[in-house]
């Protein structure tokens, strides 16, 4: 779009530019008429589903389409008792449907503060405003580490350079000057200047790439992609046993119709794992409520199941390790500079650049009469220092620059960054540079150069005239959290861009293990990716590694076998955010680094990653326990299902004994299991695992139980016989039952032990209570068939105790 011109729509034309001036943006009036037209960023950024889709994902299900049927029926021929399953299924829909609101409204609440607030000019004042509050024709400035959230066309560029990998696949920045296309989605990485939207809303959608990565939402994980396979293999099985099952039941055996058809339901009933994928909604919703009262933004639900299974963390130091700040320690000058002239030309830089990263702001604030935004009247310090030209730092280069006309008008040009960068191998002021980075001080070099700061060969013409020496702030969390992942197996490696032995020095500070051998990134095998994972895998501490090199360096950890998680704040770090399993950003991060990661820390404390680790393994952990107490139910259920078929017998349930077992064997302990504090690594392989001991057990429960109501079938008769021998095979199944959860609920605690416990006792008092034996159809008669139940349930426990250490040892995690 050119300024001074009608709009494409005639509408009225933005500001010309006044000669040497600088843009004003749009006005009140132009933002108010373009507001009027709808020419407004309204794409809808949501950080989660709507409370629609939470309601219709809780109540619209398969099973309790089912369980609703199966309800219905039993409404019609009572008792009411028989349908408590139905009370149950309303209970747990509504349980799940209040937790995802909450989570809901935590996400939303922390969404808010994170959000990226783009810098917008009108009428000649920069201010940050929300994403959708930009109109077309607006004026966004760009800085480093700032995203484009529209479309756009560059009307000022100060050496912009911006990253489009995430759009285009293309790795190296491209340069961008007035009248260059900006892409939505994409972000700057140095340098600075100023587009003009030209898409906004709709139309700038399918680029945004960026933002959709950064949604909420339910997308692919390996726990609910397994929790759906097994619901598949459950449909499978139900389906043939229960169509049996009714035949069987109001076919083949002259019963009582009312009664055949309580023991159809009580049959088919319990086949369904209705708690399953509402545990798992609950367990997550609760995770992300748990992460958000730590300041956490889980941008996507997955991110917990995938930290907790992350077993490599890659570290970027500056912000993580290191808070963002850093204080100049000393300048050293180098052959015989002149101290004053370099604190004038260390003020000019530091004054230059109007986004200054960490290292130049601290010698901003440490030279503070700097030129360029910051004009200083005293001759001291930079003072009459005008800046020519600039080369913003490039985490690429190593290195940053400007030219200046000095207060006599006298013009030179001056590098500052990595010292092992612009000086030669073996130069002798390397050394004194070694002896700092072994304190674990950052080192810049200050050198002069007879070329333009841009040049290719800018580097090799660099006289060196100063180090200026930073101390970096180290996190006082740091070191708790590095020695947390040591003690759960997670392998932390550091990858910088900083001098590898600063680096090691830093780390070593903080204990991490492997600091003492630092790798310098630019020795890395390039051409051997073999080589190169090996090296990567082997070391632990990394220097000058580019921005190219971490995302080839997580890539070459995932080749490997590694599930990696990636943290960082800065835009050298958004690549491999992207490409790694789990991103983690800091709140204070840029925003292309928040863009791309699923998780966000917004209080900027490394100490809360030991906190989603362990929200993300008590979820999976703790699901996977949960699942093998109702995939065991469910296969027991279906083998006596087609056990009476086969038998032509009457079912040996009512609706109301099963609904008494899977509350006290499996619903109540569910939900605190699923809930409890585990800290055991995630591994893959989730339906093997779960489906190895869950089939075996469920077919030694129903077998055993199935025997019991045999041997009661020969043991009573006459009337009542039938109410007997339901009230023997229910004992069977429930001590069974109770031994598979005891099984599932090791390692025991005091509290695991207690519920298990309680458990029993809840059973043991509707037993001798004798209004809960009437309303649960349950008494047992005699004295040899209930001992006999008991003595079988024995039985059938030492099988599950063999079964359980032989499937453990044989079955790989």
């Amino acid at each position: 779009m050119t300024y001074g011109a009608k709009t494409e729509d005639g509408g009225e034309p933005e500001e010309a530019v006044p000669p040497g001036g600088v843009r004003a943006g749009l006005s009140a009036a132009q933002v108010r008429e373009r507001v009027a037209r709808g020419e407004v960023n309204d794409v809808p950024v949501r950080s989660s589903r709507s409370v629609t889709d939470i309601v219709r994902a809780n109540v619209f299900t398969r099973f309790n389409a089912i369980i609703g049927v199966l309800f219905l029926i039993i409404l019609v021929v009572g008792p009411i008792q028989d349908g408590l399953f139905g009370f149950v299924i309303v209970a747990n829909t509504l349980i799940g449907i209040v937790q995802e609101l909450r989570a809901k409204r935590t996400l939303d609440s922390l969404a808010v503060v994170g959000e990226a607030r783009p810098t917008v000019r009108r009428d000649g004042r920069a201010a940050e405003i929300p994403t959708d509050g930009i109109v077309l024709g607006d004026l966004v400035e760009l800085a480093p580490g700032a995203k484009c959230v529209v479309d756009g066309e560059v009307v000022e560029a100060d050496g912009l350079e911006i990253d489009e990998s995430l759009l285009t696949g293309e790795a190296d920045p491209v340069l961008k000057r007035p009248g260059d296309a900006v892409m939505s989605g994409s972000f700057v990485v140095a340098g600075s200047g100023a587009f003009t939207a030209t898409k906004v809303g709709r139309e700038a959608y399918a680029a945004r790439l960026a933002e959709e990565a950064s949604r909420f939402t339910l997308v692919h994980s390996e726990l609910r992609s397994g929790i759906s396979t097994i619901l598949k293999y459950i449909t499978w099985m139900m389906v043939p046993a229960a169509v049996g099952l009714v035949l069987s039941q109001l076919l083949v055996k002259h019963t009582d119709p009312d009664d055949a058809i309580r023991r159809m339901v009580a049959g088919i009933t319990p086949m369904v794992p209705e708690g399953l994928v509402l545990l798992t909604s609950v367990a997550f919703a609760i995770g992300v409520i748990r992460l958000g009262r730590k300041q956490c933004l889980v941008q996507e639900l997955p991110a917990i199941e995938g930290l907790a299974r992350v077993d490599v963390v890659c570290l970027d130091k500056t912000g993580t390790l290191t808070e963002g700040g850093m204080d100049v320690t000393e300048v050293r000058p180098l052959d015989g500079a002149e101290p004053g002239y370099i604190g004038s030309v260390l003020a000019a830089l530091g004054g230059a650049d109007p986004h200054p990263n960490a290292s130049l702001r601290a010698i901003a604030d440490a030279y503070p009469d700097g030129a360029g935004p910051h004009p200083a009247n005293s001759p001291a310090h930079g003072g009459g220092w005008q800046p020519l030209a600039t080369l913003p730092f490039s985490s690429a280069r190593k290195y940053s620059g400007a030219t200046f006309r000095e207060p006599g008008g006298a013009s030179s040009s001056w590098l500052m960054g990595a010292p092992d960068v612009l000086l030669p191998e073996a130069h002798p002021t390397l050394a004194d540079v070694e002896a700092l980075n072994e304190e674990g001080l950052r080192v810049l070099l200050l050198a002069r150069t007879g070329r333009a700061p841009d040049a290719a060969d800018a580097a090799r013409h660099a006289r060196p005239v100063a180090l200026v020496v930073l101390a970096q702030r180290l996190r006082p969390e740091a070191p708790d959290t590095l020695r947390y992942f040591a003690e759960q197996d997670v392998a932390a490696k550091v990858l910088s861009g900083d001098n590898a032995v600063s680096v090691g020095a830093v780390a070593a500070k903080l204990g991490l293990p492997g600091a003492d051998a630092p790798v310098d990134a630019r020795r890395l095998p390039r051409d051997d990716a073999r080589a190169m994972a090996g090296a990567v895998e082997a070391g632990s501490v990394f220097g000058r590694v580019t921005p190219q090199q971490k995302r080839d360096m997580v890539g070459a950890l995932q080749e490997r076998g590694h599930t990696v998680a990636m943290t960082g704040d800065g835009v050298n770090d958004v690549l491999a955010l992207k490409d790694a399993d789990i991103g983690v950003s800091m709140g204070a991060g840029s925003e292309a680094t928040k863009a791309v990661a699923q998780i966000v820390l917004l209080d900027n404390s490394f100490a809360t990653l030991p906190s989603v680790v362990a929200e993300g393994r008590r979820v999976i952990g703790n699901i996977e326990r949960v699942a093998n107490l109702f995939l065991t139910k469910t296969v027991y259920s279906v083998l006596l299902a087609l056990l009476v078929i086969c038998w032509q017998v009457p079912y040996p349930f009512l609706p109301r004994h099963l609904t008494l077992l899977s509350s006290l064997t499996i619903g109540v302990p569910a939900f605190f299991l699923a809930l409890a504090p585990n800290r055991e690594r995630a591994r893959p392989h989730f339906v093997r695992r779960v489906m190895r001991y869950a089939v075996p057990a469920g077919i030694i429960a129903g077998a055993a139980t199935f025997g019991t109501y045999l041997l009661a079938r020969h043991h009573y008769a006459g009337a009542g016989a039938l109410a007997a021998e339901t009230s023997a095979a229910t004992l069977t199944l429930f001590l069974i039952a109770m031994w598979v959860l005891a099984i599932v609920a090791r390692p025991y605690t005091w509290w695991r032990v207690g519920l298990v416990l309680v458990m029993g006792a809840g059973f043991l008092v509707v037993l001798v209570t004798p209004w809960l034996q009437d309303f649960f159809a349950l008494r047992l008669v005699g004295v040899t068939m209930p001992w006999a139940a008991v003595g079988v349930a024995a039985a059938a426990a030492v099988a599950l105790e063999i079964t359980w250490r032989v499937v453990a040892r044989r079955v790989p995690a």
